[in-house]
Formats: structure tokens, C-alpha cells, sequence
């Protein structure tokens, strides 16, 4: 849409995931040596949460592209499930069949792969994305599925990414074997605004900007609106694009920001914006 207007030759923030748009700001990159770092010392749990938007689903991703071949992973995104169905979710992420059987023999059938593996110089991790929506009962049978594990060698690794209430969830008193297995975690915060400047240049940059778009001050606002969360700064600047196409405005500055705002405002919409402090007013000088 407004593509040719800012010599774009992509749109730049869309909010689906694309490893040619990726950037690690500092959390991001400690965030996934965490990540690396539980599989490659066999950490028995790893630990991601952060808020929504954050970047956990971009992390994610580009481990699935780094996977050493050593590795059989099953993702499970989105689950909620009770006792006795969390193994059938288990079972197909792995891709393996997950037809209703008695318990005891589907749990055989796991072990079995698991074992499996391990024969074949291999380990299993089971990756759970959205994990904050895991019951106790389901941490806790993840918890008894790990006991396959020998003494030194981890045969099973669990890597759980989820929401702040993950944390909140693991510190439960029922838990606390469960956390006490958690040998590698993260919290992702939101970024700084030096972070999101550079955020937002670096995606302009990647659709190919020839010149300045987001002024800095401009992108110190956005920081403020949008209180560093990456997919907000994705929709607001999306929109600001829109917006400045259809005022024919080949730079967003402050006064363009502030009256999209405004008017989102007023209309009752967008109102995950975070409302931006005053504009500092011009003082006259005597004469």
C-alpha cells in the first residue's frame, strides 16, 4: 500500500515472525544463549518467559533453525490439556501417532522412542510454547515423563516458553520438584529506547529506506506509546506509515505521531498505546 510512497520494497513491521527482519537487542541475544546453552549442557529444564510481543516466538524460530542434528524436537504450541492428554500432544509433536490407547501403553510408547534415540546417539527435547496455559497436573506428569532420564546422561530435555505467569506458576508449593529441575531460565524485558531506535532502523533498513523515515524523536515517542514491546512498535509504526501515506508525508515526525494518537484516542481505538507525555511547549523570548 504504501510501499513505492518510502521506496520501501517490503512492508517492514508486519508482526508475523521473518528471519530477514530479525534483531537482537542485548536481552534478546542472552535470551538465546540461555536457550543454547540449556540444550548444550543438558540442562533436564530450560526456562523462557517474557511479556507478549516480547520476542519469545522470534527466539523460538530461529532455534528450530539451529538445531544440531544430535536433536529430536517436538514442538507443542498452545496446549491445554488435562492428565492423560498432554502425552497424546507430546506424541504427535513428535510425530508419532497419538490414536486413544490406555495410558500405560502410550506412555510405553514414548519411552520407547526415547530409548530409541538415545541408541541412536540422539536426545529428545519437547519444546512447549505458551506454557503459562499448562495445569499443575501437566507440569507435574512432565516432571514423572523426565524420570526416564539416566544418571548422566538427560535423554528427555523440557524447554518451557511462556508468559510472566509461568514464573508465577512454577512457584507454586506443589511445584517444587518441578522447579527445582530448572537449571537454565530467561525473562525477557521490554527494550530501552535506544533499542527500539535501533529496532525500528534496522527493519527500514532491511525493506530498503533510502532515507530517514522515524526521526529520533519520533522513535523516542514510539518507545513511550508502545513501552518497548516489539509487536507494539511493529503495529504503531505499520500504522504511522499508513497514516503519513495518506497525508502524503515522506518523514513521520512528532506532530504526525502525536495526532495519529490522538485521533486513535478519540475514536476509542488502539488503546494498547500508552498515552505520550505533553509536548514540551516554546517559550517566546523577550525582545
Amino acid at each position: 500500500m504504501y510501499e513505492a510512497f518510502y521506496g520501501l520494497k517490503h512492508r517492514p513491521f508486519l508482526t508475523v515472525p521473518d528471519p530477514d527482519f530479525l534483531f537482537w537487542a542485548e536481552q534478546h541475544t542472552l535470551a538465546f544463549t540461555m536457550l543454547r546453552y540449556g540444550l548444550m549442557t543438558r540442562a533436564p529444564i530450560t526456562v523462557i518467559t517474557g511479556e507478549i510481543g516480547a520476542g519469545k516466538t522470534t527466539l523460538l524460530r530461529q532455534l528450530m533453525r539451529e538445531i544440531p542434528t544430535d536433536l529430536v524436537v517436538g514442538l507443542v504450541s498452545n496446549m491445554q490439556a488435562g492428565r492423560g492428554e498432554l502425552l497424546q500432544w507430546v506424541m504427535m509433536a513428535l510425530g508419532q501417532s497419538a490414536a486413544e490407547e490406555p495410558y500405560v501403553r502410550l506412555f510405553q510408547r514414548f519411552q520407547d522412542f526415547v530409548i530409541e534415540a538415545y541408541a541412536q546417539g540422539k536426545r529428545v527435547v519437547l519444546i512447549f510454547d505458551e506454557a503459562q496455559n499448562l495445569t499443575v497436573d501437566a507440569l507435574e506428569e512432565l516432571r514423572m515423563l523426565s524420570n526416564i532420564n539416566a544418571d548422566k546422561d538427560e535423554l528427555l530435555q523440557l524447554v518451557l516458553v511462556g508468559q510472566p505467569q509461568l514464573r508465577d506458576l512454577l512457584a507454586r508449593p506443589e511445584l517444587v520438584q518441578f522447579a527445582q529441575r530448572v537449571s537454565s531460565d530467561f525473562h525477557l524485558t521490554a527494550l530501552g529506547a535506544q533499542d527500539v531506535e535501533r529496532y525500528v532502523l534496522h527493519r527500514l533498513e532491511v525493506a530498503g529506506a533510502a532515507w530517514r523515515i522515524f526521526p529520533a524523536r519520533t522513535c523516542a515517542l514510539i518507545h513511550e506509546a508502545t513501552r518497548g514491546v516489539p509487536r507494539l512498535v511493529n503495529i504503531l509504526c505499520d500504522l504511522c506509515l499508513v497514516y503519513g501515506f495518506a497525508a502524503e508525508t515522506k518523514v513521520i515526525d512528532e506532530h504526525l505521531l502525536r495526532e495519529f494518537l490522538t485521533g486513535a484516542k478519540r475514536r476509542g481505538i488502539y488503546e494498547q498505546f500508552a498515552p505520550l507525555s505533553e509536548a514540551p511547549k516554546l517559550v517566546r523570548q523577550a525582545t
